[in-house]
């Protein structure tokens, strides 16, 4: 599968494809394989539900479906999208990829000091009346995944750890790539800091 996808990815450099996604950068198959294995490995995990944030070719996606986990990923741009079902149909890999953000309806982002600010959508009306605010993908209820995976932009960490703590539920786990090839986890916790 790593073989593959690689030969798919610098296909996608080759041609120029990544002037259309010049943000795009694939994270280390091997690196993010190996963290996701271990955390399998480990028990810590309360279930095998995968989500990919900003899945790009989904390999990720595809690496937790291989190893047992029901895998989604969720990326924004259909190209990218499309090929990553590719990559998954062609393989016979069990994985679905939703073409939508990785904010849910109602949650926004701005430009805060030192990075971007998430913006929880308000809980209740002008007039006082609760609104239901449970966060949703279509097709993907976040509250039952179990390790969510991101390789975030530069500056981007504190934000993706702001939407876990706001989307994730109790003991689901954050497995982040940085930029360095380091890999960093997180558990979700109601009772204390993270």
């Amino acid at each position: 599968m790593l073989a593959e996808a690689e030969q798919r990815c610098d296909a996608f450099f080759e041609a120029g494809l990544d002037r259309r996604y010049p943000r795009y950068l694939p994270s280390n198959p091997e690196k993010v394989f190996a963290a996701i294995a271990t955390l399998k490995e480990s028990g810590i995990l309360r279930g095998d539900v995968f989500c990919e944030w900003g899945s790009g070719f989904g390999i990720a996606t595809c690496m937790a479906s291989l190893l047992g986990f029901k895998a989604y990923g969720i990326e924004i741009e259909d190209g990218l999208v499309k090929l990553s079902t590719e990559l998954a149909q062609d393989l016979s890999i069990p994985a679905e990829y939703l073409c939508t953000s990785y904010l849910p309806e109602g949650y926004e982002e701005c430009e805060g000091i030192g990075g971007k600010d998430l913006l929880p959508p308000q809980a209740t009306t002008s007039g006082g009346a609760i609104i239901d605010t449970t966060p949703l993908y279509d097709g993907l209820d976040p509250g039952e995944v179990d390790l969510f995976f991101v390789y975030p932009w530069p500056g981007q960490e504190e934000f993706m750890m702001d939407l876990f703590d706001e989307i994730a539920s109790e003991d689901a786990i954050l497995l982040i790539y940085q930029a360095d090839g380091e890999t960093t986890v997180h558990r979700q916790s109601f009772n204390d800091e993270n």
